[in-house]
C-alpha cells in the first residue's frame, strides 16, 4: 500500500480496524481503501476536445491487474484443476500465484508528465478496468446530442502485445469472445490524442519508461492502437459496454 502511494504521489492518511466476529472465518481479514483527489476545473478532460481522427495511445498492462479474478479462478483453479503453487511452461515457466498477483501498474506518473507538454493535444482519458474495453473506453466519449452520430473507438488488431496469462485463460477454457469484456487484455490506460502530436506522446512514454522501472514487472511500453471513430448510425440504448462503441478492424 505504502509503495502503490509513493508511485501515484498520494499520502496514506488515514486507517482503522474494524473487528466483525462471525462474519470472517478465523485467520482471514479483508483490506479495503478509496482515493480522493482534487483538479482545478479548467484542467479537466472531460471529452469535449474529442474528434474524429484522433489517435489512441495505449499503455501496457502488466496482466490481470485487479479485475477478472472471480473468472481467473473459476477457469484455472476448479475448471483446470492448477494450484498457484505450478509452473507453467506457457507462463515461462512462472508460478502461476505469481503471474496471477503480479503488481498493479499504476499510470500516475508518466501520465502526468505527458500533461505537462501536451495537455492541449490529449483529449480523453480512461483506465481499461473491470469490463475490459467494451465497458471502460466509452466512458471517455462525451454523450451525443439526440439524432447525431456518436463517438466511438476503432481498435486495431494485434497492434500489441498481449501478456501470456490471457492466452492461457483462453487455452484452460475461457470464452474467447468474452475477453475484452471481461479483462484489459494488455491494455491498461487509453488516451485520445490530438492526430498531430501522437507520435511525439507514444515517443515520450517510450523514451521515460526506463525512469519508472519498478522491480519484478517489465517496463511500460506504449502503442498506439487505434483511433477515434463515429457510428455509422445514431446509437441506441447504453454506450457502457455497446460493440457500437468499440470496433476491432484489421
Amino acid at each position: 500500500v505504502a509503495e502503490g502511494c509513493v508511485q501515484a504521489g498520494c499520502a496514506l492518511i488515514g486507517g482503522e480496524t474494524a473487528e466483525m466476529p462471525g462474519f470472517y472465518r478465523e485467520d482471514e481479514y479483508d483490506l479495503a481503501g478509496f482515493a480522493v483527489g482534487c483538479v482545478e476545473r479548467s484542467n479537466i478532460l472531460d471529452g469535449s476536445k474529442m474528434r474524429p481522427g484522433d489517435t489512441l495511445i495505449g499503455l501496457a498492462s502488466t496482466g490481470l491487474h485487479s479485475n477478472g479474478f472471480s473468472l481467473a479462478r473459476k477457469v484455472l483453479l476448479e475448471h483446470a484443476g492448477l494450484k498457484l503453487e505450478d509452473e507453467v511452461p506457457e507462463l515461462n515457466g512462472q508460478k502461476l500465484g505469481d503471474v496471477l498477483l503480479t503488481p498493479t501498474r499504476i499510470y500516475v506518473k508518466p501520465v502526468m508528465e505527458v500533461l505537462k507538454k501536451y495537455r492541449e493535444s490529449v483529449h480523453g482519458m480512461v483506465h481499461v478496468t473491470g469490463g475490459g474495453f467494451y465497458e471502460n473506453l466509452p466512458r471517455m466519449y462525451p454523450h451525443a446530442k439526440e439524432g447525431k452520430k456518436q463517438l466511438c473507438s476503432v481498435i486495431y488488431k494485434n497492434s500489441w502485445d498481449i501478456p501470456p496469462v490471457f492466452a492461457e485463460l483462453v487455452h484452460r477454457g475461457a470464452d474467447e469472445k468474452n475477453m475484452f469484456s471481461t479483462f484489459n487484455m494488455g491494455i491498461g490506460f487509453v488516451l485520445a490524442v490530438n492526430k498531430k502530436d501522437a507520435e511525439a506522446v507514444l515517443k515520450m512514454f517510450n523514451r521515460n519508461a526506463k525512469k519508472y522501472h519498478k522491480a519484478g514487472i517489465p517496463d511500460m511500453v506504449a502503442y498506439e492502437i487505434g483511433y477515434v471513430g463515429h457510428t455509422d448510425k445514431p446509437l441506441k440504448g447504453e454506450a457502457k459496454g455497446s460493440k457500437q462503441m468499440t470496433v476491432f478492424v484489421d
